[in-house]
């Protein structure tokens, strides 16, 4: 689930063919990266979101459309133009990779945004490794997207920021603290504790829980506090989780998360083990064979087009945003598992640490991707008390959520095999 350096590479072109159609209509236009791709907190097949910024009096949508069109550089049935939408955007899919882009007009909040996750990125080591697997649990409950039902990346690392700010247990923001046992923690506070009905979430100010009628004392006349209540750190007077309309559900499939982790690293689990996942963090996240296929495609054809050159990387404005993922070293491109190894989440057995014998790790992240045994301690349980009055949903058994679709990776569109494609998979749901 790690960004690979081949597949920042292939990204880097699909941006710079698009950057080449907007230079030839706007020579003094400026295309800059925002989104997950700016930070490096993307999977391999999130979208890449830019933004152009230049001197129009209305954003010039059906141009840009029209351009991109003449030059072949999407697919031609995949470009939309949402002119009526909050913040007007061109949909593309592009040709080559079949990546999703969102191309926006003179909007800054984004590129601000991704400045202020990679501040915290540096403050956290720890965050962008949880993001991602987060990120990944959601995704194939198909919970990843407003749209859908779930939550947006924003609102999440917005979530995952405020836990660590306010985690009761001050080695939870060491780099060597062991990340299974913040992830199970994470599942616990959002998924069962935190009472979304009275409580929201604040960033600014070291971070803070305060209550809904306090966050409406500073929002605009008429607002009213959502389920998922977070107030923007960057935009005074706007709640980040206003239109997570199933927050609810999303809830739901944390509190599922914790159970299933929480039984898996009990001192029972090593008399019962679970034959059909291969690791402990496979019993709540799978990745699928299409995907595997997919970042191998992508490796036999981008792997020697890992070095780019220094202008284009200081043009495109994303050489500083990749780095926070790769911790700060360069990725050894003959040894995938050594790459991998960074964004290990081992889950090892409360029963070994409780005897006060060294621990061994049970697992990692994902059966494909890592390997690396962290020590992990099951002391000092997350809880802030938040969650007087509420139950939780499904807390006495380990049925699947709804909102768990199965472990579908993707609800996108499916692959299709192109003659210009060098042994493309066949059928990658997307």
């Amino acid at each position: 689930m790690s960004p690979r350096p081949e597949e920042a590479a292939m990204r880097r072109e699909v941006v710079k063919r698009i950057e080449m159609v907007i230079k030839d209509l706007w020579p003094t236009a400026d295309v800059q990266i925002f989104g997950s791709f700016s930070t490096g907190l993307y999977l391999p097949t999130s979208d890449i979101d830019l933004v152009v910024f230049g001197k129009w009096e209305r954003p010039p949508l059906q141009l840009l459309e029209q351009a991109l069109r003449k030059h072949s550089v999407a697919e031609p049935y995949s470009i939309k133009v949402l002119d009526k939408a909050t913040v007007p955007i061109i949909k593309l899919t592009d040709q080559e990779t079949e990546v999703k882009v969102d191309i926006s007009f003179n909007v800054e909040t984004g590129v601000k945004t991704a400045r202020f996750i990679k501040e915290y990125m540096k403050k956290y080591s720890l965050l962008p490794y949880l993001i991602l697997v987060l990120k990944q649990f959601l995704l194939q409950r198909d919970l990843n997207e407003v749209f859908t039902g779930g939550i947006s990346s924003y609102s999440l690392i917005l979530m995952a920021i405020s836990f660590l700010q306010l985690h009761p247990r001050i080695d939870a923001r060491r780099a060597d603290e062991n990340l299974g046992m913040l992830l199970i923690e994470f599942f616990e506070l959002y998924g069962r504790n935190f009472n979304y009905l009275k409580t929201g979430i604040r960033i600014k100010n070291g971070g803070a829980y305060i209550a809904k009628e306090e966050i409406m004392k500073v929002m605009t006349n008429g607002y009213r506090p959502s389920m998922l209540c977070i107030e923007d750190p960057l935009l005074p007077g706007n709640d980040v989780g206003r239109s997570s309309y199933g927050a609810m559900q999303v809830k739901q499939v944390f509190d599922y998360a914790y159970i299933v982790l929480s039984h898996a690293v009990s001192p029972l689990a090593r008399s019962y083990p679970n034959r059909d996942s291969e690791s402990t963090l496979g019993r709540i996240i799978k990745v699928t064979q299409e995907v595997i296929d997919y970042r191998a495609w992508i490796k036999k054809k981008w792997g020697n087009k890992i070095n780019l050159s220094p202008e284009l990387d200081n043009r495109l404005k994303i050489r500083d945003q990749i780095a926070p993922c790769s911790g700060g070293q360069q990725p050894n491109r003959d040894s995938e598992a050594a790459y991998n190894q960074r964004l290990a989440l081992s889950l090892a057995s409360t029963q070994q640490l409780s005897s006060g014998s060294s621990a061994s790790s049970v697992s990692s992240l994902s059966s494909s991707d890592i390997h690396n045994g962290m020590k992990f301690s099951m002391k000092g349980a997350h809880n802030h008390n938040q969650g007087n009055g509420y139950s939780p949903v499904s807390s006495g058994g380990m049925r699947q959520p709804v909102g768990n679709r199965g472990h579908h990776q993707y609800n996108r569109n499916i692959w299709r095999r192109k003659k210009h494609r060098d042994s493309l998979p066949i059928s990658l749901s997307r």
